[in-house]
């Protein structure tokens, strides 16, 4: 029984090729948009406000692209292989580090998504109340990761020790 309960951790292989396909399809997109957004601002004369919007856009469809990347190949880092060579910053050692660089990386797509709003936006009340839900989104955020780190370097665990 202990062999079949250590061997299953090599199914978080499907869900980690799973978000690295997910990845590659969001990068080919948001290339697409960016190529579309380029093409339609020095062809088609669009307003630049238009274009601004597009390019975020596919800046936001990047930033989940990476997201993807980042659970791909964090789960694989933990379960299947801690050896793969990634660069230092992508090194995933435990929950917690996959927990953080998440974070991160979405408090920049709500950044991206809130800097769109902001160019786009016709009614400055909404544009305003957006950003303060966005803002209270990425304080809570703050407020989890500094937390829950708080609580992994009280363990002894966590230390080393």
């Amino acid at each position: 029984m202990r062999k079949i309960l250590e061997a299953s951790r090599y199914i978080v292989i499907l869900p980690s090729i799973g978000a690295l396909i997910g990845a590659l399809v969001l990068i080919l997109i948001g290339l697409w948009e960016i190529g579309a957004a380029i093409y339609q601002l020095v062809s088609l004369d669009v307003a630049l406000k238009a274009s601004i919007v597009s390019v975020l856009t596919a800046v936001d469809t990047l930033l989940l692209a990476t997201v993807l990347l980042v659970i791909g190949y964090g789960l694989y880092e933990l379960f299947v292989d801690e050896s793969l060579e990634l660069p230092a910053w992508l090194q995933i050692r435990s929950l917690d580090d996959l927990k953080g660089k998440l974070i991160g990386v979405v408090v920049a797509v709500i950044a991206v998504v809130f800097l769109g709003e902001l160019v786009e936006g016709k009614d400055p009340e909404a544009v305003l109340l957006f950003g303060v839900g966005a803002g209270a989104l990425v304080l809570a955020l703050a407020a989890f990761a500094y937390a829950t780190r708080s609580q992994a370097k009280d363990r002894p665990e966590a230390d080393g020790h």
